[in-house]
């Protein structure tokens, strides 16, 4: 199973990288595996320092700034066991250690084994709204690969469900990626709405 969620590895120098990762997981969350691409700040880090934080969050606009890369800012504490970062809004929180690192191929494989885990509020839940908000975070990430058409399309399905189901945090979620999605760039480097300086 994938369960979405939010990453927190720290660079060489300490700075704290936040991003959007859907690990492979079982129930025990014992172990899991993370397929990061080797362009990600996230594989850096964790081939450096072989430690980060799996957050679970009902947070969208969180997952939804951190899957474009919009300088996410987050309230954190240190972690208790590994060198990292705990996101203070999280509900739960699982520290990892990698066990292994595969990065033979562009989509690495990293499994890693928890060595703690804390819970840190109830997950409120997610309703149509939010499931949508999280479709579009993955679309927005694959604008390199998949038809900026397509995306668009899927995009003005997904807004009914947000606008008929969604709260102030998912409309504007929704939103910021809506805004990305306009100045994403087609190939050759020009823009849905024509060429930018």
């Amino acid at each position: 199973m994938i369960l979405e969620g939010i990453v927190t590895t720290l660079g060489p120098e300490g700075l704290l990288n936040v991003a959007p990762m859907g690990p492979r997981v079982d129930e025990a969350m014992r172990r899991f595996v993370l397929r990061p691409y080797r362009t990600s700040t996230t594989y850096r880090n964790l081939k450096v320092r072989g430690e980060g934080v799996l957050h679970v969050t009902d947070d969208v606009l969180l997952l939804a700034r951190s899957a474009v890369g919009s300088g996410v800012e987050v309230a954190t504490r240190p972690a208790d066991v590994i060198e990292g970062r705990i996101i203070l809004d999280a509900c739960r929180y699982y520290e990892f250690r990698v066990i292994e690192l595969d990065d033979r191929d562009d989509r690495t494989t990293i499994a890693v084994e928890t060595v703690a885990v804390g819970r840190l509020r109830d997950f409120f839940g997610f309703n149509r709204a939010k499931h949508a908000v999280i479709e579009a975070a993955i679309l927005a990430t694959r604008t390199a690969f998949l038809p900026l058409e397509e995306i668009r399309a899927e995009f003005e399905r997904l807004a009914v469900l947000v606008a008929k189901t969604g709260g102030p945090a998912e409309h504007a979620a929704f939103e910021h990626l809506r805004r990305y999605l306009d100045e994403a760039p087609l190939p050759g480097g020009l823009h849905l709405d024509g060429p930018r300086s």
